[in-house]
């Protein structure tokens, strides 16, 4: 099923209008991934912002939209094999990813692109391990 409107549509709380979620080159929602979905704070219970990428022209979309209208999208088995950040969580294959542990990474770089100097500036980096079910893991700093 595809949204068969273009344009706004308002919150339902007299707010700023939003976007349905699909592409706007395209006009449809049928080749969207879903990148990620946040809380809008102050914003009224129904309404999220979402960022995607549309397969078929490339085009990147982030804007508030109506929870109904993000669902019809989320419901597709497409949407199951990708990343999608979910709030403060990290889904992998529809399932959230688990934390596998913790890394710390040294960063550096030469002082100088000069000479070959031993001494280079270095940061130190913890970060978390998420690890899908289906064995893609990822590093994320804390």
């Amino acid at each position: 099923m595809s949204l068969g409107f273009h344009g706004f549509r308002h919150d339902g709380a007299g707010r700023r209008p939003v976007l349905p979620v699909m592409c706007g080159n395209c006009g449809t929602d049928h080749h969207l991934t879903i990148r990620s979905v946040t809380d809008l704070p102050g914003g009224p219970p129904d309404v999220v912002m979402v960022s995607y990428t549309c397969s078929r022209c490339g085009t990147f979309s982030e804007h508030p939209a109506q929870v109904a209208d993000l669902s019809l999208v989320l419901a597709r088995p497409e949407q199951a094999g990708d990343l999608l950040i979910f709030g403060s969580h990290y889904m992998h294959c529809g399932q959230p990813m688990k934390k596998a542990g913790s890394e710390l990474r040294r960063l550096s770089a030469p002082l100088s692109t000069e000479d070959e100097v031993e001494d280079a500036l270095g940061v130190y980096l913890s970060t978390r391990v998420l690890r899908c079910d289906c064995g893609f893991q990822m590093e994320l700093p804390e």
